[in-house]
């Protein structure tokens, strides 16, 4: 999106200066975030994080992320929750900012790639955290990290 904004593209210029100049040292920095939280204030797209959660999101989240490989279904985190369905989607892409199923994808996949680190096959991550098989699990991760299961595995063993 384009902004129109005098005093960011001023503080651009001047950040572009300060990139230049051989002495500009930690002002560049500086600099830098004071301009990220002047775009971050008035032109971003979606209110900021949340901290907090509702106690029903919470015990969600803490059972999806003690328990990712469990084959869960959505009425059962609702259960969990104390909530309905609808109420539990609604508040967890509220305080999260995603589903609960989109997490728990998040999850799973940051589990495969500590999976992968010790050396485990993709075969072997896949099912250990919770996929339904591998090429699944291939796909959102190819989509979540931009590289293949059996490629990160042998980057960094």
């Amino acid at each position: 999106p384009v902004a129109e904004d005098p005093v960011l593209a001023l503080r651009f210029h001047e950040l572009f200066g300060l990139l230049t100049a051989p002495e500009a040292g930690p002002a560049i920095e500086e600099y830098l975030l004071r301009t990220l939280m002047r775009v971050a204030r008035h032109h971003a797209v979606r209110p900021p994080y949340r901290e907090r959660c509702a106690p029903q999101v919470r015990r969600v989240r803490q059972y999806l992320d003690e328990f990712p490989e469990a084959a869960t279904s959505l009425a059962d985190l609702a259960a969990l929750a104390g909530v309905s369905r609808f109420q539990l989607i609604r508040g967890f892409a509220r305080d999260v900012g995603m589903t609960p199923h989109a997490y728990l994808v998040q999850v799973r996949l940051r589990l495969v790639r500590r999976l992968l680190g010790t050396g485990i096959s993709p075969a072997e991550a896949a099912l250990r955290a919770g996929f339904a098989d591998q090429s699944h699990m291939t796909r959102a991760f190819v989509r979540q990290f931009g590289v293949t299961p059996g490629r990160y595995r042998a980057a960094v063993i």
